[in-house]
């Protein structure tokens, strides 16, 4: 019975916020896995978007609220914004497509699940003695994470910014067609020829 006790406040009651928190998860979760299984890639888009919204929501369940609306502002609104203009760039089909399963799902979900479970190690490994309290003050300042990031992390920053504009690039450039005449692309939007 003193053993129970001594242990982390909430551990065998969990508190409104930390329920909160399990349903979130786990709606992010299934968001995400339509995301990867739809054949239709608007579809997936749009799970995408509930996903990295979810996301959000566990970072201010959390209250870290400078990254969560990191994540709404980059992820959902910059990454999903890139992929469906891609997507209307490169006249991707609307409906379902067949063609965007390879055929290598089994590999995928070793690869997946392999991923998943290095995941968990890492993360379980890291924070096997610490405990988070979901309903006291805000464990750090803006100033203090914007520090952190932009001190050791400005270089991926950097990389994938320039990662998401030579992907647009080349949205754009796919989406130009050719004209077999003159060997010229023409503009997307029309069928004269680009001058």
């Amino acid at each position: 019975m003193t053993a129970l006790a001594a242990g982390p406040p909430g551990f065998l009651s969990p508190t409104g916020v930390e329920i909160v928190f399990v349903l979130v998860g786990l709606v992010t979760l299934g968001a995400a896995l339509v995301t990867v299984t739809t054949r239709q890639l608007v579809h997936a888009a749009g799970w995408l978007v509930v996903a990295l919204g979810g996301l959000a929501v566990e970072y201010l369940l959390l209250t870290a609220e400078f990254i969560a609306w990191v994540q709404v502002l980059i992820y959902v609104g910059s990454v999903v914004v890139l992929l469906l203009f891609g997507l209307m760039l490169t006249r991707a089909p609307i409906g379902p497509s067949p063609d965007a399963d390879s055929g290598n799902r089994r590999t995928a979900a070793a690869v997946a699940a392999a991923a998943a479970a290095a995941l968990v190690w890492v993360v379980v490994d890291a924070f096997r003695t610490t405990w988070i309290g979901l309903d006291g003050a805000a464990a750090g300042s803006t100033e203090v994470t914007g520090h952190f990031l932009f001190r050791h992390w400005v270089l991926p920053f950097e990389a994938l910014s320039v990662l998401l504009l030579a992907a647009l690039i080349g949205a754009i450039v796919l989406s130009r067609k050719r004209n077999p005449s003159s060997g010229r692309r023409s503009d997307p939007a029309g069928d004269k020829e680009q001058r």
